[in-house]
């Protein structure tokens, strides 16, 4: 949520004409019912919110996003237990230390032990719909374990599941670990990092590593706000692009951390912020390495909303049984272009640029798709535009 922050604290929402309170909420599913009932004008969501929203998956309603929040940020963690069984099974550097980055391939065996001993393998993530459920059920796959279907009658997605997942809020994953309740989990920062402090857990991989500058989080409003205030979409979106701008200029991270740590905003120690947020990320206890990508906000066209991100989440509901029935290609091209606005995000960035507080440099000329991709840890390609192939292209999944 820190372009929103940022906005906020460094009076970029004021510049635009907006008066803007922004409040905490206790959860996601909170936020998608305020947001859609107009309790709260807009929010930041899990990606999958407003995509899932608009494709059959849980509340319906008519939501939209003008603006990717960031790239990067998630990790999967481990206990400490499962780490001393999984660091034998991984190969060792020149420096003595594990070589990255760690596949899921090191807890396979892990997995079978604990199933050889009568024990379910269980592991927290945030949201059926968010990323680090797609994230941690990619790995997973990526290494031949499977992570479980959702059906209408199984909507916590453990039909034939190797991996029982299941929804835990990020701030009660460390202390949740600690208990023994769940053997290691996937979630942002700075919920990984914590696990370092606090000597409960390792995290073990990124989602830079699972899928290289992969989109986050994203800002949402009604279709119904946008359509009656225009004005104000564009202004919020400018807003934030300038936030994210802010925050990926070089030597402003020290002073996000400070406002980030706040107790109105995220509220973690400083130190454990600063840890990934100032372009390290620290796996076992003293392996701290240099991560300069961990968080992106505004580099790479990080704010622009790519009809291809949004579309790569389409595929995982349909891969993981969240969308129950196959769909045509034209679907999936159109259901995106329902949800994900790139007009206004241009509007909002062509007014910046003649304001002289972007350069024109800045704003992509692209289609709404990115290029071909194999930047995930498995090598599998993504073609945006070839939903369908990329669904079947996995051996464990849904196909078309």
């Amino acid at each position: 949520m820190a372009p929103i922050a940022i906005a906020k604290e460094k009076g970029f929402f004021e510049d635009e004409g907006l008066f803007v309170s922004v409040e905490a909420q206790s959860n996601w599913k909170n936020i998608l019912d305020r947001v859609i009932d107009g309790q709260l004008d807009g929010a930041h969501m899990l990606a999958g919110q407003p995509i899932a929203a608009g494709a059959g998956f849980g509340r319906q309603a008519e939501l939209v996003t003008a603006f990717s929040m960031d790239l990067n940020g998630n990790g999967i963690t481990v206990s400490n237990d499962v780490w001393s069984k999984m660091k034998p099974n991984i190969p060792l550097g020149d420096d003595g230390k594990p070589v990255h980055p760690i596949k899921a391939d090191a807890l396979k065996p892990v997995i079978k032990e604990y199933k050889a001993s009568g024990k379910a393998f269980k592991m927290g993530m945030v949201f059926p719909v968010s990323t680090h459920n797609y994230e941690v059920r990619y790995w997973l796959a990526a290494a031949g374990i499977h992570p479980g279907f959702y059906t209408k009658e199984n909507i916590q997605g453990q039909i034939d599941a190797e991996v029982l997942l299941s929804v835990t809020p990020p701030p009660q994953m460390p202390a949740t670990l600690e208990t023994g309740t769940i053997h290691g989990y996937c979630v942002g920062e700075p919920w990984n990092q914590q696990a370092v402090f606090k000597g409960i857990g390792v995290p073990v991989v990124t989602n830079y590593d699972i899928w290289k500058n992969n989109p986050e989080k994203v800002f949402v409003l009604t279709k119904k706000f946008v359509e009656e205030n225009p004005n104000t979409a564009i202004a919020i979106t400018k807003a934030l692009i300038r936030a994210g701008k802010w925050l990926d200029t070089p030597g402003n991270r020290e002073e996000a951390v400070k406002i980030l740590s706040m107790a109105q905003y995220v509220g973690a120690d400083e130190v454990v912020l600063a840890n990934s947020m100032t372009g390290t990320f620290e796996f076992e206890k003293g392996d701290k390495r240099s991560m300069p990508d961990f968080n992106v906000f505004y580099r790479y066209h990080a704010t622009y909303p790519f009809y291809s991100d949004g579309i790569w989440f389409l595929t995982q509901m349909r891969r993981w049984g969240q969308i129950p029935e196959s769909k045509p290609a034209a679907w999936y091209a159109s259901k995106i272009k329902e949800i994900y606005r790139p007009d206004i995000w241009e509007k909002a960035a062509g007014l910046l640029v003649a304001e002289g507080k972007i350069p024109a440099s800045d704003v992509p000329i692209t289609d709404g798709y990115k290029p071909v991709t194999a930047d995930f840890i498995d090598g599998n390609k993504y073609d945006g535009k070839d939903p369908i192939g990329y669904i079947n292209s996995f051996k464990i999944g849904n196909k078309n």
